[in-house]
């Protein structure tokens, strides 16, 4: 059920304001692996306590989902992205004061509670302010610009730890991006306003879909590709240094792995705004994502950039297809943020003990053969997960 567009400011300077939100929304996490070796070295990190700067964003991700609906109930939802791109900014400039563990690591958290409540709140702002037809677009400008911000952290994070004197400086000097984009988003936030003022529907209830099986399907879909994702993000530059690698080199082999999610995460809900049975691109790019964890696992050395590449396109359609889900499924723009809420509670949630876990299978078996392994028998489970996404099931409501 769409809205009148009353009083928004004009689809292409919405979609200026949402691709500079979405760049910050991955840059707290993506901008740490290329540098594990330096963090350890300094302040004396286990891998799993490593893993734990990539699980701690990605648990506030899910615990926090819930409450984002609660805060945009009280504040508007435009008003709580501002709210949100805030504490994402304050959080990676806490990173200049890393020397010590502690403001490392609280950093980390009060940027997580941030990208939890844009990232929540976004599926259903796309809903609202832009055409129906559109959607698919914008979900891929979305995700393009998110896979941006990943790919220029994880590529930079070593060249700018030299430019700037420090670690310190290199994680921190991404708060201004953060600022960048709470600045474009001023105008959707007055505009929002005076928007949600002529349309009170837009104000319902915050209530989530426990009972909806949907729901549920969306949620499990969404935690095995959170599961890889994220993994896959935290040690895929560390399994190489630990193979001898130039810590340079491996962030950009991180940064070719998020590169192919900026074509796949654009085209996959390009294509979805034409293919009415999305199963298809959801099948597909699980295969992509299943042929490079694979390789990785067992060719790990044979041709380390193209298993980072097709991985890179298949996790970044299978994100990018799972944000599509969230209009899919759901009957309004409110419905779409409940569902955003409930799925990324589950899934984030769970996902986020991926990193550590897997650190702590490194840390026990001594390698990571183990790692990609793992992460290949969800890919399997994801696969599954895929071919019952029919375009028919009941829709949140």
């Amino acid at each position: 059920m769409s809205t009148p567009r009353t009083h928004l400011p004009p689809v292409w300077l919405l979609s200026i304001a949402l691709v500079a939100v979405a760049a910050n929304l991955r840059t707290a996490i993506a901008s740490v692996p290329p540098l594990t070796q330096t963090l350890a070295a300094d302040l004396g990190l286990s891998n799993a306590a490593l893993g734990a700067l990539t699980t701690l964003p990605v648990l506030c991700m899910g615990v926090f989902a819930p409450f984002a609906q609660r805060i945009a109930a009280r504040l508007g939802a435009a008003a709580s992205v501002e709210l949100a791109i805030g504490c994402v900014v304050a959080g990676v400039a806490m990173r200049f004061a890393g020397g010590q563990v502690w403001p490392l690591y609280a950093g980390t958290f009060l940027a997580g509670v941030g990208i939890a409540l844009a990232g929540t709140l976004l599926p259903g702002l796309v809903k609202e302010l832009f055409p129906p037809e559109r959607s698919g677009l914008v979900t891929g400008l979305y995700m393009l610009a998110m896979m941006s911000g990943a790919g220029a952290s994880s590529a930079l994070s070593v060249p700018l730890k030299g430019w700037l004197g420090s670690w310190q400086a290199s994680l921190g000097s991404w708060s201004v991006l953060g600022l960048v984009g709470a600045l474009a988003w001023l105008p959707v936030l007055l505009g929002h306003r005076r928007h949600r003022a002529a349309n009170p529907t837009l104000v319902v209830s915050v209530g989530l879909p426990w009972r909806h099986a949907t729901a549920w399907l969306v949620a499990a879909y969404l935690t095995v590709q959170s599961l890889e994702f994220y993994s896959t993000l935290a040690w895929l530059a560390p399994s190489y240094t630990a193979r001898g690698w130039d810590p340079t080199h491996a962030g950009y082999l991180l940064s070719a792995f998020t590169a192919a999610q900026l074509v796949s995460g654009l085209l996959g809900p390009a294509l979805s705004d034409r293919i009415t049975d999305h199963r298809l691109l959801l099948l597909g790019a699980s295969v992509l994502g299943l042929l490079g964890q694979a390789g990785l696992w067992l060719l790990p050395t044979a041709a380390p950039w193209a298993w980072a590449l097709v991985l890179g396109a298949g996790q970044g359609a299978s994100f990018a297809l799972g944000l599509v889900l969230m209009v899919d499924y759901a009957a309004s723009p409110a419905a779409s943020a409940r569902l955003a809420g409930m799925a990324f509670f589950v899934s984030y949630t769970i996902a986020s003990f991926g990193p550590a876990s897997l650190g702590a299978l490194r840390d026990a078996t001594g390698g990571f053969t183990a790692v990609w392994m793992t992460l290949t028998l969800l890919t399997i489970a994801q696969l599954a997960l895929a071919g019952l996404l029919r375009p028919d099931l009941r829709k949140v409501t």
